[in-house]
């Protein structure tokens, strides 16, 4: 079985609260992008860890959901996912708590609860679902 490496660096500058990292993907598509304390916590021009978490956990799933859907006989016409990633407070840190999907799909000829049936294993497989120490969360919606 191949391993695939997928590869990102962050650089930081100055304190936890004041500093600005900026952070690179080996694909090039975030080159330098910034974040820090503001983008975070607050608002600001940038990205951030948990938004980060929530495009990679949405893109995973829905591909996977591609995946499942294809290989039971049915082709996609949309899957639009959101994933909503929850950071709390916990004692003096914080945690990535839960992430909440939310699907709406076209998927001519799949009955709703085959729909249900796959979407929920793509869920519980993908390989971000997988990594992920929180609770996943998923309302799918088809039509």
């Amino acid at each position: 079985m191949a391993t695939i490496n997928r590869t990102a660096k962050a650089a930081w500058q100055g304190t936890g609260k004041e500093g600005t990292g900026q952070l690179t993907t080996q694909s090039g598509v975030l080159k330098e992008s910034q974040y820090g304390f503001k983008t975070r916590f607050e608002q600001g021009p940038g990205t951030n860890p948990e938004e980060l978490i929530a495009a990679a956990h949405a893109g995973c799933f829905t591909m996977a959901l591609a995946f499942q859907l294809s290989g039971a006989g049915h082709t996609p016409e949309s899957l639009n996912t959101e994933a909503k990633v929850s950071l709390e407070q916990e004692g003096s840190g914080w945690a990535i708590k839960a992430v909440a999907l939310t699907l709406q799909a076209k998927v001519p000829g799949c009955s709703p609860e085959e729909f249900q049936k796959l979407a929920n294993e793509a869920k519980a497989n993908c390989p971000v679902s997988k990594v992920l120490n929180a609770a996943i969360s998923l309302d799918a919606k088809l039509g």
